[in-house]
């Protein structure tokens, strides 16, 4: 019967240790009541101090012995113990045969010092038989105390089993108790690591996304209008030059204060202005200007509709008609794009449509742009729907479902 190993509650003690002090308490009790009730018999003087010699021996064996062993669950000191018990209580019993509840004592510690079934079985049987034959000697070795005495042998041994089987089934729950627990708090340690992983990469994934849709387009612009500036400029040319160096200005301006925005986790610095039509316009507008491509934004629903919107949704719908204009810039070589928003039974809802070069869906790419999209929508809630062939422009539809916004 092995000790059980607690978790942090048990101090790493085995389960019958950390009640060890009652059991303590119990034998010198017992010890102490059978010295006692010794003085009160018959004993002769030699007798006596026999007796108290055996008595102190027990003792000594089970502070020095007995109790390091219970703790330590040694072998030897724990077998040593348990012969110096027997034959201690068999010197006792003999003696003074009143001395017999000390069976009681002897049978709990023989059992928590074993380690499986068969030895308590083994030593049980030992203490019972040593027992029995110092009431015999005691008795005068007569059959006829034989014959009384055999059932209380009987009685005792199926008792002192019963009872080590009972011990043994407590401390074999216990441990699978003890290792339930320990698994239970490995688990909730793997399980908060796992949910720590997961939420430093969601936020690496949304940083991610953030920084492609904001800073990422707006370096876009600043290098497409820089180079449209120097080649007008190697031309001779003068008249467009300070148009785009002005809009660089303001688009730097918009990327510096979405990049601060984006460290404090604000809302986008163009919905914290305007409203989301107003936005979406003045991208059309500057991607126009960027691109020379003919942009148009369409309302399929009122303006105090759009308004209302939650903003959680404003800012899904603007990231993701800013990732669609980004990859018209970069894929597409169209000439025209329709930005059209407007709301269903099932949510509020924005269609980029281009006319340009199209591409087969599903085929490998190593854009971030579409992939990115989907992420943050599918978070909200929401879904992506993309049409396109080669040579027939791209539709892309996002719907976001309806959200209500926090009282």
């Amino acid at each position: 019967m092995g000790s059980v190993d607690s978790t942090r509650s048990g101090a790493g003690q085995p389960v019958w240790t950390r009640a060890i002090t009652g059991w303590h308490i119990v034998f010198w009790v017992l010890l102490v009541m059978t010295v006692g009730l010794s003085f009160t018999g018959d004993l002769s003087g030699t007798r006596q101090l026999m007796y108290l010699g055996t008595a102190v021996v027990l003792g000594i064996a089970y502070q020095f012995i007995g109790l390091p062993a219970v703790r330590s669950r040694r072998k030897l000191p724990s077998y040593a113990y348990r012969l110096v018990l027997i034959a201690a209580l068999m010197m006792l019993i003999g003696l003074y045969p009143q001395s017999v509840f000390l069976m009681f004592i002897a049978s709990a510690q023989i059992w928590l010092l074993c380690e499986d079934v068969r030895e308590g079985i083994g030593l049980s049987l030992l203490l019972v038989v040593g027992v029995g034959t110092a009431q015999l000697w005691s008795a005068g070795w007569g059959w006829s105390a034989f014959w009384s005495i055999l059932p209380w042998m009987l009685v005792s041994l199926v008792v002192s089993l019963l009872f080590g089987i009972w011990i043994e089934k407590v401390i074999t729950q216990s441990q699978q108790r003890a290792e339930l627990i320990e698994q239970l708090e490995s688990a909730r340690d793997e399980l908060a690591e796992a949910h720590h992983s997961a939420g430093v990469m969601a936020e690496r994934e949304r940083m991610a996304r953030e920084i492609h849709d904001t800073l990422a387009q707006g370096m876009t612009s600043i290098v497409m209008l820089s180079q449209a500036a120097s080649a007008e400029l190697a031309r001779g040319g003068t008249s467009g030059t300070a148009a785009r160096l002005a809009a660089i200005e303001d688009t730097a301006r918009e990327n510096l204060a979405e990049a601060r925005a984006l460290v404090a986790a604000f809302t986008p610095v163009a919905l914290s202005e305007a409203t989301l039509t107003e936005v979406l316009r003045r991208q059309a507008e500057r991607f126009a200007a960027e691109t020379g491509v003919d942009v148009k934004v369409a309302l399929d629903l009122a303006d105090e509709e759009v308004t209302a919107l939650p903003q959680a949704q404003q800012v899904v719908l603007l990231r993701s008609a800013q990732e669609a204009l980004a990859n018209v810039r970069k894929h597409a070589a169209a000439t025209q794009v329709l930005i059209t928003l407007g709301l269903s039974a099932d949510g509020v809802w924005i269609e980029i449509r281009d006319d340009g070069t199209g591409f087969t869906p599903g085929a490998e790419s190593g854009g971030f742009g579409l992939n990115a999209m989907r992420g943050r929508v599918e978070e909200s809630g929401g879904s992506v729907q993309v049409e396109s062939a080669p040579g027939r422009g791209t539709r892309v539809q996002v719907l976001v479902p309806a959200l209500q916004e926090d009282a």
